[in-house]
């Protein structure tokens, strides 16, 4: 079993920034793959970057790349979100997601077994 615990979310004003923290704990060595995924009001979740955990390859959706930046700390088995450059439309509950699975599209939700317990980010006009 993985256990995720997520922290960092809070209330900015638009053009500010915020950094998701995501501490694994339990099996981490079985873990491939990290990632964050979103869910605003009344919307589905969807992915918001990936992490590859061999090699350290990251993947964003095109809605965030040049304004988050994932990363990770293998020591701490921590993996951070740094969001720059918030928009009110980045307003939303954010998850933390890890997977043993291998295959699949770091995208999809599907492709997760694990997740946390969410994180709330409002991003104010």
């Amino acid at each position: 079993q993985v256990q995720l615990v997520e922290s960092g979310g809070g209330s900015v004003q638009a053009g500010g920034s915020l950094r998701l923290s995501c501490e694994a704990s339990g099996y981490t060595g079985t873990l491939n793959r990290m990632g964050w995924f979103r869910q605003p009001p009344g919307k589905e979740r969807e992915g918001v970057a990936g992490i590859y955990t061999s090699g350290g390859t990251t993947y964003y959706d095109d809605s965030v790349k040049g304004r988050f930046t994932l990363s990770q700390d293998n020591a701490k088995n921590t993996v951070y979100l740094q969001m720059n450059s918030l928009k009110p439309e980045d307003t939303a509950m954010y998850y933390c997601a890890a997977s043993t699975i291998v295959g699949g599209h770091w995208s999809s939700a599907t492709w997760y077994n694990y997740w946390g317990q969410g994180t709330q980010v409002t991003v104010s006009s």
